[in-house]
């Protein structure tokens, strides 16, 4: 089982009704999507951030680790934004090149600011759901809301097989460097090459012994999953449509003061 399934079924709200925690992600996250706020947006992140380690059994260390993956992505992804070309040096920072400059002005650095925390509000949104939800209770939901049957299943399959391989190649990578796998540039390469290769192999041998698997148990097209959640209770619905008023007024309050 892997991390993100041991916090799911270990969390305290496993068994909380699945609407009021989707309704609680999803809304939270359209509002911070929709005003693009300084404010929602940390509000966002604090509240997200201290609901998913206090009632996921995740620590704050494995948190801020799990939240820097994506945040090194949105840092190489707002280098773009951050600068811009002009003829003339009336940026914040100017770099030459050649007849022109790269410059950053206050305006793309405000622009760049705001998208990395909009982004990473949005990602405290879907680790709250993640973390504290099971997969098959995601995938009943999207069964009660009418979402195509392959659909949901594509997800659920690749869900599964994305952290089997990715277990695979660390095993395999774990094993090439107790090996001496890796002590310069040209073994590296081989290494990896050897480890892909045999990714490939063992990814097409573990899909062959699932379908066989489900097969020898009347596979009739359809993955059928058991949902454990149980119906919410008024007072949570309550505290969340509270919650989500809340933050949709301070977003139409700071939206009308341009985005602060």
């Amino acid at each position: 089982m892997i991390m993100i399934d041991k916090l799911a079924y270990s969390s305290p709200w496993r068994y909380k009704s699945v609407y009021m925690k989707s309704a609680l992600a999803s809304g939270n996250l359209l509002i911070c999507v929709a005003v693009r706020s300084f404010t929602v947006s940390i509000i966002t992140l604090a509240v997200m951030g201290y609901l998913t380690v206090r009632y996921s059994q995740a620590s704050l260390s494995r948190y801020v680790r799990m939240m820097m993956w994506p945040f090194a992505f949105l840092i190489m992804g707002t280098i773009a934004v951050l600068f811009d070309i002009s003829a003339r040096p009336d940026g914040i920072l100017n770099i030459p090149l050649g007849g022109s400059f790269a410059v950053i002005t206050s305006y793309s650095l405000v622009y760049a600011l705001r998208l990395i925390l909009v982004s990473l509000a949005s990602v405290a949104c879907l680790y709250f759901l993640v973390l504290t939800t099971p997969v098959p209770e995601l995938t009943g939901l999207l069964k009660r809301l009418h979402c195509p049957w392959l659909i949901i299943e594509l997800m659920t399959m690749i869900y599964r097989f994305i952290f089997v391989l990715l277990d695979s190649a660390l095993t395999i990578t774990k094993a090439q460097r107790c090996r001496l796998g890796n002590r310069d540039f040209r073994t590296s390469v081989r290494s990896m090459g050897t480890m892909l290769a045999a990714l490939l192999v063992q990814s097409l041998h573990r899909a062959s012994l699932l379908y066989d698997a489900m097969e020898s148990r009347c596979f009739d097209g359809k993955i059928l999953l058991i949902s454990e959640s149980r119906g919410g209770e008024k007072g949570d619905a309550a505290a969340v449509a509270l919650y989500l008023a809340l933050m949709l007024a301070i977003g139409v309050a700071c939206w009308k003061k341009g985005g602060l």
